[in-house]
């Protein structure tokens, strides 16, 4: 049958350019007729206009259907959810039959009908006559209309096949979801218009293929003949600076308005420049996503994915993987970001059967992988945030590329080609890679990467820009290892940066789960939560890796000297003349000066206020760079940047006479605090009811924990199964327990010795020391402890925050007083798990006591405990219990990114040792 044809369609128009057109059209979104059955044979004589549809369902255009009651959803990220057998697909083949019918207006002739996205094969019928069909989903298709029409009623008729041919060009890490998801349209418009707009020393050179004139008229262009070029003085556009000129092209039938930017982008001497200047990506992947809507992103929501992405220092989007809604587009040209605009092409299911039978080889895919490329470039080809087009991604290597790449370098040479899969970078023009460890990229900015094999393709990739394409995996609590990948990129000037995966988690709205993910829906095949890898919680709230890459990616730098700050502009198109700066100067975190700095727009050194006479206590100097007025991505006073620097350390603290403890039934007492005289553990704290602080090697694993190997390592070691052993409890000058503390079924422990002295406040010093041969990486060293759940709603502490901070992670996290609840100190990761750490805290108060570290200590305050955090499979698992879980670490474990990509970094693998936590308890 035709969906399994390897065509890429018929009866369709040539591809052209997403124009503004003042050619009449009638907007055919909106309420149509819909019927789905369980296969693709049912009879088409739904098409005709006087079928009968009134037994049909309403669908929304443009939707997914399985977002709407009829069929599900379901994940995969590699694997094909359908018998790898191109071209063939399953009988059982979800099949949505759509009905719209509309009014022409009076007067109207003509016309094409438009659809910008349909998965994955859509035939098209138009009052009983067959338009023809198209695959491709996530690119536009139009239909000659016009002999077809008539005045009055006209009855529109698609049938979408879920699967078919085209599906095995689909395989994207994404959930697969059927339907008409993007715009459908009548339109009169007919022109195709190309702008070529390059820019050089203050200068733009614009020329344009198209029907009819040019027109620039803040520039002064007027009746540009096609084919003809002229120079002009421009302003250039780049994403820091996205400078746009509105353009008119006037044709016989129609007026096209575009916008105009001129930039140029090049490779010299192997550095990725824009408009003469190096380019350093900091960007993100996006897919297409919204919970309730899937890839039918609605436009407010597309606008405030670019807002969120400005306002966190991001400067770079890569379309993955497949071309985005064109609106999309018009926002990154309109507010400013870097786009590798990415092909609708995957096959990574491929590799699961050692790549046999790959479309990308298979010359009989050349035709439809060909169509896809020349689509977006034509649809994509004047916006200027566009810098590079990409092949597809994870679709291995074959000559079908070949063929992508020459007619696409023939097209448009103005644009590098990227694309991933081949290393060899045989059609390429940038070296592209996928979570190459910390040491590859550094090997790769020294030119110093391993060979390959063909001494001619060694030499040509040996001389191309490096980025990372996706790197610094965002699933769950992390990324970690950010601001070192980043160093490398800012050192080495052949490393144009690279793109962290991703930007949102795809969690759909699930009426029991929350949000829902691979598994969720019943699904035989699926990925699990692999699809919660997301910078932005799937509501769009940032998450703590979006708030650090925000500090990983800031423009501007601070170095502090004595009585002076070095501000250092990192932009590379634009000053410091937009920001303003301010110091404050905080004691124990509270604000006792604020000052403007005047700063050089170019930056350089600002003497710092003097702050000697100030109060006494720990000082900290905090400079921000701020908006200095409304930006059109964000308000005046919009933080940009900060740096912190501490000015005046505290005295120690004196130990006040130390008070004996008694002996009171089973209780030995110290005031109103008092332990169990045979395990020394503490009962009651300042006459509240607690129980521990025990030692605890134990977290509940992270998404990298268990990707990575180390869950399961634990898991074997017994961490989360610990024992302890009381060996002693001993009076002197204190308390003195010592323990064992030890899983089952092995012979390694750890001793742990608390030593507790009584002031008038509650002194632990506690010593550990590994017992045994520990090999492997440790999840934490700390002591936990519980109280009543009633004891504590709000913490305030002095260290790190507001948010939680990890060892590679954490980077946004400031010196400073702060305060929430404990609801607050959660991190609602969709899939559960270890969150919620606040780093080098001083002090923190805990309802009816305070706790101080000598000199910090990590806090974590939850009403769930530690199994109960490690077993909850999704958000609402997790149930408030009666108790308050408090956890004070010495350390822990590092992130990193072993989901996709490097674990740790060795400097933060958490290994056994010999540790000393030292904790004072005062009532508040």
């Amino acid at each position: 049958m035709d969906l399994e044809t390897f065509s890429p369609g018929s009866g369709r128009l040539e591809p052209r350019a997403a124009l503004d057109s003042d050619a009449p059209a009638l907007d055919l979104n909106g309420t149509w007729r819909f019927r789905l059955s369980s296969t693709a044979n049912a009879p088409e004589d739904f098409a005709g206009p006087d079928y009968d549809d009134a037994a049909w369902d309403d669908l929304p255009v443009p939707s997914h259907w399985a977002l709407h009651g009829h069929g599900a959803p379901a994940y995969t990220n590699v694997s094909y959810p359908i018998p790898i057998d191109p071209p063939r697909v399953p009988d059982e083949n979800p099949t949505g039959d759509y009905r719209r019918a509309f009014d022409l207006p009076e007067g109207w002739t003509g016309g094409r009908l438009r659809f910008e996205g349909a998965e994955s094969f859509a035939r098209v019928w138009l009052n009983g006559h067959e338009l023809g069909f198209s695959t491709g989903s996530r690119l536009p298709v139009e239909y000659d209309a016009g002999p077809h029409l008539r005045p009055g009623r006209n009855v529109l008729a698609v049938r979408v096949h879920q699967w078919s041919a085209a599906t095995y060009l689909e395989d994207q890490d994404m959930w697969w979801l059927p339907g008409i998801f993007r715009d459908v349209s009548l339109t009169r418009s007919t022109a195709d218009v190309f702008v070529r707009a390059s820019y050089e020393d203050g200068r733009g050179t614009l020329s344009f293929d198209g029907p009819g004139t040019l027109s620039v008229p803040e520039l002064g262009v007027e009746g540009l003949e096609p084919g003809t070029e002229v120079t002009v003085e421009v302003e250039p556009w780049t994403a820091e600076t996205p400078r746009l000129y509105d353009a008119v092209v006037t044709a016989p039938e129609e007026t096209v308005r575009l916008r105009v930017g001129f930039r140029t982008i090049s490779i010299v001497d192997g550095v990725l420049l824009a408009n003469g200047r190096p380019l350093l990506l900091k960007g993100v992947n996006r897919h297409e996503f919204h919970p309730e809507h899937g890839r039918a992103v609605p436009y407010a929501t597309m606008r405030e994915d670019v807002l969120l992405m400005k306002r966190h220092n991001v400067n770079a989007v890569r379309t993955s993987h497949y071309p985005p809604h064109p609106a999309f587009l018009d926002l990154c040209d309109e507010l400013g970001l870097w786009v590798i605009d990415e092909c609708d092409l995957e096959t990574h299911g491929f590799g699961q059967v050692g790549w046999r039978a790959n479309p990308t080889d298979d010359p009989r895919y050349a035709d439809a992988l060909l169509d896809r490329m020349r689509r977006m470039v034509e649809r994509d080809k004047n916006h200027p945030s566009v810098i590079m087009w990409s092949l597809g991604n994870e679709a291995g290597v074959g000559r079908n590329l070949a063929v992508m790449a020459d007619w696409t370098r023939e097209r448009d040479p103005s644009r590098p080609l990227h694309y991933e899969g081949d290393w060899s970078c045989e059609h390429t023009d940038v070296y592209s890679r996928m979570y190459a460890s910390h040491a590859e990229v550094e090997a790769i900015g020294r030119h110093e990467e391993d060979p390959l094999e063909d001494a001619r393709l060694d030499e040509r990739r040996r001389g191309m820009p490096f980025l990372q394409c996706e790197y610094a995996h965002a699933m769950g609590n992390g990324p970690g290892g950010l601001a070192e990948y980043q160093e490398l990129f800012e050192r080495y000037p052949r490393l144009a940066g690279g793109f962290i995966w991703e930007w949102i988690d795809h969690g759909l709205a699930h009426p029991e789960y929350g949000y829902a993910y691979g598994g969720d829906y019943g699904e035989p095949v699926h990925d699990g939560n692999f699809v919660i890898d997301g910078l932005v919680f799937p509501d769009r709230t940032p998450s703590p890796g979006l708030i650090d890459l925000k500090k990983v990616f800031e423009p501007v730098r601070f170095e502090f000297g004595d009585g002076f700050v070095r501000v250092v502009n990192g932009y590379g198109f634009t000053d410091l003349s937009h920001l303003r700066f301010v110091a404050t100067v905080q004691v124990e975190g509270e604000t006792v000066a604020e000052h403007r700095l005047d700063v050089p727009a170019g930056g350089g050194e600002c003497k710092l206020p003097d702050t000697a006479a100030g109060p006494i206590g720990e000082c900290w100097l905090t400079v921000r760079a701020e908006l200095a007025a409304d930006q059109p991505w964000a308000e005046a006073g919009h933080e940009v940047a900060w740096g912190q620097a501490m000015l005046a350390r505290p005295e120690s603290r004196r130990v006040d006479t130390l008070l004996a403890f008694a002996r009171a039934g089973g209780e030995l007492t110290a005031g109103d605090c008092a332990f169990d005289a045979v395990t020394g553990r503490l009962v009651r704290l300042f006459g509240r009811e607690v129980d521990g602080p025990r030692l605890d090697l134990w977290r509940a694993p992270t998404d990298n924990d268990r990707y990575g190997g180390l869950e399961a390592t634990w898991r074997a070691l017994g961490l989360h199964r610990l024992t302890q052993r009381v060996d002693d409890v001993s009076l002197d000058d204190g308390l003195t327990v010592r323990t064992r503390v030890a899983p089952a079924a092995t012979d390694l422990g750890m001793w742990a010795t608390y030593r507790w002295t009584f002031d008038g406040g509650l002194r632990l010093l506690l010593d550990v020391e590994p017992d045994g041969e520990w090999r492997d990486p440790i999840p934490r060293i700390g002591v936990t402890m519980s109280l009543p759940g009633s004891a504590v709603d709000r913490v305030t502490w002095f260290g790190s925050g507001p948010g939680e901070a990890y060892p590679d992670t954490g980077m946004a996290a400031r010196t400073g007083r702060w305060s929430a609840t404990v609801e607050e100190l959660q991190t609602p990761y969709v899939y559960p798990q270890e969150n919620g750490h606040r780093a080098d805290v001083r002090w923190a108060e805990l309802g009816g006591f305070r706790v101080s570290g000598e000199p910090t200590f990590g806090l974590t305050a939850r009403r769930w405990s530690t199994a109960e955090l490690a077993a909850a499979r999704h958000r609402p698992d997790l149930v408030p219990g009666e108790r308050l879980h408090l956890h004070l670490d010495l350390a822990h474990q590092g992130i990193g990114t072993a989901t996709c990509g490097p674990g740790a970094l060795p400097g933060y693998n958490l290994m056994a040792r010999r540790a000393t936590l030292r904790l004072r308890f005062d009532p508040a």
